[in-house]
């Protein structure tokens, strides 16, 4: 599946019983000697009171809290295997539980949850909250603006992404020694106060085509510095998001397609490690 061009892999939890080690993550992932994704998503059942839970794995065979892309895949498929009937779930992950929404027209609204700024959460070392940061890259201060849309992410206003270092700096921030946990690093453009140009260089995946927590921390981010009205226009690679973030200590809305490609069976028990 899809969305955007931000692809995954789905695996049914709730039929079979499924146990990844990370090479079986890194094989499914690997886009020569596997199917090809950048995330491997799993579909399970609530350990709680929601409808499902929901575990997200990056390329690299690391398990991360949260992927917005990811979320609207998740509520097309449940309701494409006929595991639910309802238009809105709740579905549990490692930062919280979301509630993703299908729509008429075929489109998924996911409320993301409240931003978070405060360091220690997002985490990122830093003193005291504030709307932006410098950082030391190659002996350089380069600003940026820190948060977590669930998981960390750190923003760059570009004035052009085409040109932006997106691979290079965006590879040294994200494993910057501030950021303990690593962070997706967002690059900017801001077209006007409804519109905005995004490429994002996502921990354990590298740029991806879309990222939907980058989209929801890249417009939280501008409107945070008064740069922004509060719904956006992103436009990535793969296509265009809407963000909703209508006032501070309220949620994060999110609007986009998702889109099913194939469907196939794989054996995992055969699977050797990667050359």
């Amino acid at each position: 599946m899809h969305g955007l061009g931000n692809d995954f892999v789905v695996l049914n939890g709730i039929d079979q019983t499924i146990d990844l080690t990370q090479s079986q993550i890194r094989f499914l992932a690997d886009r020569h000697f596997g199917i090809g994704c950048d995330q491997v998503l799993l579909v399970e059942r609530a350990q709680g009171e929601a409808d499902f839970r929901y575990r997200i794995f990056n390329a690299d065979g690391g398990e991360v809290e949260q992927c917005g892309n990811g979320a609207r895949c998740f509520v097309r498929y449940v309701h494409d295997h006929s595991l639910t009937q309802q238009r809105e779930i709740r579905i549990e992950t490692l930062s919280g539980v979301i509630s993703p929404k299908l729509e008429g027209n075929g489109n998924v609204m996911v409320n993301m949850g409240k931003p978070i700024f405060e360091p220690e959460k997002i985490p990122f070392i830093a003193e005291r909250v504030a709307k932006t940061y410098s950082l030391e890259i190659d002996g350089n201060l380069v600003t940026i603006s820190a948060l977590s849309m669930g998981n960390p992410h750190a923003v760059r206003i570009v004035e052009n992404v085409e040109t932006a270092p997106v691979d290079t700096e965006g590879a040294l921030i994200e494993s910057h020694q501030r950021f303990p946990k690593k962070v997706n690093v967002g690059y900017m453009q801001i077209v006007d106060r409804n519109h905005i140009q995004l490429r994002v260089f996502e921990r354990g995946a590298g740029e991806t085509l879309a990222c939907g927590t980058g989209a929801c921390a890249a417009v939280v981010a501008g409107i945070s510095l008064g740069l922004l009205e509060h719904r956006v226009v992103v436009g990535t690679r793969g296509g265009e998001l809407t963000i909703h973030w209508p006032q501070e200590d309220e949620p994060v809305w999110m609007t986009g397609p998702a889109v099913t490609v194939f469907e196939g069976e794989i054996n995992l028990q055969s699977i050797k490690e990667i050359p």
